[in-house]
């Protein structure tokens, strides 16, 4: 009697163990069917939905005179669908063709099952266009955008290039990439179990292009400046030669050439051979570099003009001063030889100039002192970067005011023993020239949406600095 009496309290126990259990199951079976349906709904969705995206038009790239620098094309996007393809071997044949890739890429591609696999990007239209009239089941071909530089070498340095996906890499593209991309759009179709796609026809989102962007590069004047650099690389047997443009009163550039220049449309393409991922890698970086803003070089007698003005806005050097030169100066027990080692004998200051004579210099930058002088580098913007719209802009290399004694002062004066960019020491004459307004140099202008809406790009001004 006890014996049964034990199983029926097992039995109730299991019971009411299994009634939990069922009860448990019943309540969250009432939640995911009512309250979590519209989730499930969407998650089931998503698993028979398959989606491919449309690249979007990147904007144009316009000179000021209306000259398309970076424009588009139409390519296409070839892939495959493994669960839809019919007749793998027609696929592969058809694809090894019109493609020019071998049998055994494509086959792996075809024959590899996942939901979808892209063949080849930035095939040109034509081609796409052959391979959609055969009709192939599984076979997809969408159209996306390329850049293109039509004028392939102009301005390389500055404009800079995007890579596969249509991002700026380097120069103006990077800079201003939130500007020049658009948004990528999509083509979403339903498939069933299997993968196949169901009947239902496909939910395109159109892509929007992105804004053009107006610079203030000058087709006519960049094209003269590259010919000029050309000429002279060559007649000079020179390592590099460069020339910049540049409007004084608001830093406008209109030409911008850093020879020799590599070809936007290929601009990964390298002459030397077998080289490991590094050295490729930095001789890739030395092709892109812009010379004239991401490197530094002693000014020499460029500089002179700034020693000048210095002296003339200190109010130590006046029209009235001559000098006289020996042909050399000693400074700190140093001798400092004119190029002249004959010397110039005695100078107006006007000949000083002309002469451009190392020891007349001199002579400015001690009457301007050290305070003064490094106080004038400053306001006419040569102790910072420019702030142009284009990355990796260098800055100055300078000693610091403690060590600069009479000799180091000497050097500076006609321009040694300092580094600056070309485009510093450009923004400081531009400063003199226009009557002492720091101007921010700058290639961008403004931008159009396609509405035809135009966002004016502004840049920073400093009137009166000397």
């Amino acid at each position: 009697m006890r014996l049964l009496k034990l199983h029926r309290k097992k039995i109730r126990i299991l019971f009411l163990v299994v009634f939990a259990i069922v009860l448990l199951l019943t309540g969250r079976l009432t939640y995911v069917a009512v309250f979590n349906s519209k989730e499930l709904e969407i998650a089931a969705k998503a698993l028979h939905e398959r989606e491919r995206d449309i690249k979007a038009a990147r904007g144009r790239i316009v000179s000021r005179d209306n000259m398309v620098l970076a424009g588009n094309e139409t390519v296409c996007t070839i892939s495959v669908i493994h669960a839809q393809i019919t007749d793998p071997e027609r696929v592969i044949e058809v694809l090894v063709k019109e493609l020019e890739m071998s049998e055994e890429k494509i086959r792996r591609y075809v024959e590899k099952n996942s939901s979808i696999e892209t063949i080849k990007t930035n095939v040109t239209k034509e081609v796409g266009d052959a391979i959609r009239e055969y009709d192939l089941d599984g076979v997809k071909v969408d159209e996306d955008s390329k850049r293109i530089y039509p004028y392939y070498l102009l301005g390389s340095k500055v404009l800079g290039f995007t890579g596969a996906d249509n991002q700026g890499i380097v120069g103006l593209e990077v800079k201003y990439d939130s500007v020049l991309k658009g948004i990528n759009g999509s083509i979403r179709t339903m498939t069933d179990a299997t993968g196949k796609e169901l009947a239902e026809p496909e939910v395109r989102v159109e892509p929007v292009p992105g804004n053009d962007l107006y610079v203030t590069l000058d087709y006519n004047i960049q094209s003269f400046c590259m010919q000029a650099a050309m000429k002279a690389y060559e007649a000079k047997k020179a390592k590099s030669v460069s020339i910049i443009v540049m409007n004084p009163q608001d830093g406008s550039i209109y030409a911008m050439v850093n020879y020799p220049e590599y070809d936007l449309n290929e601009p990964f393409l390298l002459e030397n051979g077998d080289l490991s991922e590094k050295d490729r890698m930095d001789l890739l970086n030395k092709k892109w570099r812009n010379g004239v803003i991401n490197d530094t070089y002693e000014p020499g007698s460029t500089f002179k003009i700034i020693t000048a003005a210095s002296g003339f806005e200190a109010g130590v050097l006046s029209e009235s001063d001559t000098y006289h030169c020996s042909g050399y100066t000693v400074v700190g027990g140093r001798r400092i030889r004119c190029h002249k080692t004959t010397g110039h004998g005695t100078q107006t200051l006007k000949e000083t100039l002309l002469n451009s004579c190392n020891p007349g210099f001199i002579n400015w930058g001690m009457r301007v002192g050290t305070d003064y002088f490094l106080g004038f580098m400053d306001k006419v913007g040569l102790m910072d970067k420019t702030g142009v719209d284009v990355p990796g802009e260098a800055t100055t290399i300078m000693h610091s005011k403690e060590n600069i004694h009479e000799l180091e002062l000497a050097t500076i004066s006609f321009g040694q023993s300092f580094q600056i960019t070309p485009l510093q020491l450009l923004r400081a004459v531009s400063c003199i020239v226009n009557g002492g307004t720091l101007v921010t140099p700058h290639f961008g202008n403004y931008y159009m949406d396609s509405q035809g809406e135009i966002t004016k790009l502004e840049y920073n001004t400093q009137k009166n600095v000397v």
